[in-house]
C-alpha cells in the first residue's frame, strides 16, 4: 500500500502526528492531505491527457503531411499513355506549382 512503509513504520508516523496535532486537529490534516493529494492526481491526469492529445495531433499531422506528399510525387498511370509533348507539359505545370508552394511558404 505505502511501498516499503510497513505497518510499525505507520503506527510511528501516525502516533508523532497524534502528539504534534493533538486529537482535535488531526482529522482536519488528515482530510486537508486527501483533497490536496486529490486534487494533485486530478491535475496530473489532466496534464497527462493534453500531452497524449498533442502527441496525437502531431502523428494525425505527420500522416497528412505523407499523404500529401505521396499525391504530389506519385505519377499517374494516365502519365504513360500521353505523348512525349503532353508529358513535358505535365512536368513543367508540376514543377511550377512546387516552385509557387515554396516561395508560398518562405514568405511570413
Amino acid at each position: 500500500m505505502f511501498g516499503s512503509i510497513g505497518v510499525p513504520e505507520l503506527l510511528i508516523i501516525l502516533a508523532i502526528a497524534l502528539l504534534i496535532f493533538g486529537p482535535k486537529k488531526l482529522p482536519e490534516v488528515g482530510k486537508s492531505i486527501g483533497r490536496a493529494l486529490r486534487e494533485f492526481r486530478k491535475t496530473s491526469d489532466e496534464i497527462k491527457g493534453k500531452i497524449e492529445d498533442e502527441i496525437q495531433a502531431e502523428e494525425f499531422k505527420e500522416i497528412q503531411r505523407d499523404i500529401d506528399n505521396i499525391g504530389k510525387s506519385t505519377p499517374s498511370p494516365y502519365d504513360q499513355d500521353q505523348e512525349p509533348e503532353e508529358k513535358s507539359n505535365i512536368k513543367e505545370k508540376n514543377k511550377q506549382e512546387t516552385k509557387s508552394d515554396e516561395e508560398g511558404k518562405k514568405k511570413p
